[in-house]
């Protein structure tokens, strides 16, 4: 036996015991598959066992393995409660997308009363794809935003908690047709160019969801814009295209605009807290019960009566492991997704 084991080989034996695939545990650690592999292989050196058993089709856990893989995660667990104990001086880092946006605000506020002794701070990526880099980086430790819309490489290495399904809406110049309404139905956008952000980097997610929501309805999603940074500048483009903006019910007023939600059906927009994976952080888990409290209290979970969300986002918020014992007033359970 070795004097001594390198807990990243631990590591990367724990995750390719969770995942049973080395390439999908690869990316989930952000490193090369070879180098995983050897890692795996130097460690059955270390420990004179073999802990998997390989095939071209499928990776299982031998008896060895299935021995060592509960003493690996206490390891690793006791590990990182030291690194957070010496961590606590560090403000917990939350992007909530864009100033003025109600649901992430709101949640961050109820995290700061829930953890009065530490430090959480605000900043602003515009999206949820922006945010993920960040993240995965550690340079960001949550966001929030429609988890079903990234790119499957970027979830591999995230965790999930379902928040909102936040209704839609749709900001309009203030002398537009539309803008007399109360709400907009969908149908009365057809032949309209709405903007939703096509052509951002930082937002794909909401450009797809949008395709989604427009397919066969006859709205045409607008070309890519100017990238605008800040209120003003986002004005200015806007006031020049005149084009409808795809927006959230809350979505902060603009001089000159009005916003007014969409209805039959109504949009909504599926709104997790995002993080990576293993984050550990003394005010984390208040961020997460405020999520869930809130989710619990204002029946954030609860669809409204003709609700529209896309198939694969449904599944991903439906598919949720109780998190928080807080039921509200409608019910609903809050709960947050593993390993989705």
């Amino acid at each position: 036996m070795p004097a001594h084991l390198d807990p990243r080989l631990l590591r990367g034996f724990v995750t390719v015991a969770e995942e049973l695939h080395f390439t999908r545990a690869a990316v989930r650690l952000h490193v090369a598959q070879q180098a995983l592999s050897r890692d795996v292989r130097r460690l059955e050196r270390e420990l004179g066992a073999e802990l998997f058993v390989r095939t071209t089709r499928q990776v299982t856990l031998t008896p060895e393995g299935e021995r060592l893989l509960p003493y690996a995660r206490r390891v690793l667990r006791a590990q990182d409660e030291l690194l957070a104990a010496f961590d606590q001086a560090r403000p917990l880092l939350v992007d909530l997308n864009s100033p003025g946006l109600v649901t992430p605000r709101r949640v961050l506020h109820r995290a700061r009363e829930l953890a009065p002794g530490h430090e959480l701070m605000a900043r602003y990526e515009s999206g949820l794809t922006g945010a993920a880099g960040e993240l995965l980086a550690g340079r960001l430790d949550a966001s929030f935003g429609r988890f079903a819309g990234l790119d499957p490489a970027l979830r591999a290495g995230l965790d999930h908690q379902p928040v909102r399904y936040e209704p839609m809406a749709v900001v309009l110049p203030e002398d537009h047709r539309l803008a007399a309404l109360e709400a907009v139905p969908l149908a009365e956008l057809a032949g309209e160019t709405v903007y939703a952000g096509a052509g951002n980097p930082r937002t794909p997610e909401w450009t797809g969801l949008a395709r989604q929501l427009f397919e066969g309805r006859g709205i045409e999603i607008a070309p890519p814009a100017p990238l605008a940074v800040g209120e003003e500048e986002f004005q200015r483009i806007m006031a020049r295209t005149r084009n409808p903006v795809l927006a959230v019910v809350g979505f902060p007023a603009l001089p000159s605009m009005v916003s007014r939600p969409l209805v039959d059906p109504v949009p909504l927009s599926p709104v997790s807290l995002v993080w990576r994976r293993g984050l550990t952080h003394p005010a984390f888990d208040a961020l997460r019960r405020a999520a869930a409290r809130l989710a619990a209290e204002e029946g954030w979970l609860d669809k409204p009566a003709g609700g529209w969300v896309p198939a694969g986002d449904d599944v991903r918020m439906a598919s949720r492991d109780c998190h928080d014992s807080v039921r509200g007033p409608h019910g609903t359970s809050a709960c947050a997704t593993f390993n989705a």
